[in-house]
């Protein structure tokens, strides 16, 4: 039985059948899962999803590097107008065997992905990285946020000022 895929985009790979020295891996997503993946991340579209991973290391401690690359509609959010971006984010994470993991602390800073029963899933990875290079708060672009004044603000002591023009003015 297979199991049922972490999200709409994944690419499983057994990392004992890859080269020992050097990999090319390229995660090239179809429109429905750009679709989906579009949906999970609530942005109106992607396209041309591509992830491209060179391995190295060994089967206990795989380094991959390399860039997740799209184009993404977002809303502006000056505007509210959708608007096409590219997304361009470099990848590099390492991997070691699950069962090296166990026991140590999740919290621990730069704590390998583990490798799950010999694999890794790149599209998951792709995935993930195209979420990280997403902007939280687009703007299309050249469209400038203006902050909206309404009065002008009254100057700190200018209730004090008033007070003493109306006890009699400055009685030094």
């Amino acid at each position: 039985m297979t199991p049922k895929p972490a999200g709409p985009l994944s690419r499983s790979v057994n990392v004992e059948r890859l080269p020992k020295d050097r990999a090319e891996i390229v995660v090239e997503a179809n429109p429905a899962e750009c679709e989906a993946l579009a949906r999970d991340f609530k942005v109106p579209a992607i396209r041309d999803l591509v992830g491209r991973f060179t391995l190295t290391g060994s089967l206990t401690r795989l380094h991959a590097e390399g860039r997740v690359e799209a184009v993404v509609t977002q809303v502006c959010t000056v505007t509210l107008e959708p608007f096409e971006a590219k997304v361009s984010e470099p990848v590099e994470v390492d991997f070691t065997n699950a069962d090296i993991l166990e026991g140590t602390d999740a919290e621990d800073v730069d704590l390998p992905d583990p490798i799950v029963n010999g694999r890794v899933d790149f599209g998951v990875l792709t995935a993930e990285f195209l979420a990280l290079g997403l902007d939280p708060y687009p703007r299309k672009p050249g469209v400038a946020f203006d902050a909206v004044t309404v009065g002008e603000d009254p100057l700190p002591f200018s209730d004090l000022a008033a007070l003493r023009a109306k006890l009699g003015g400055d009685k030094g």
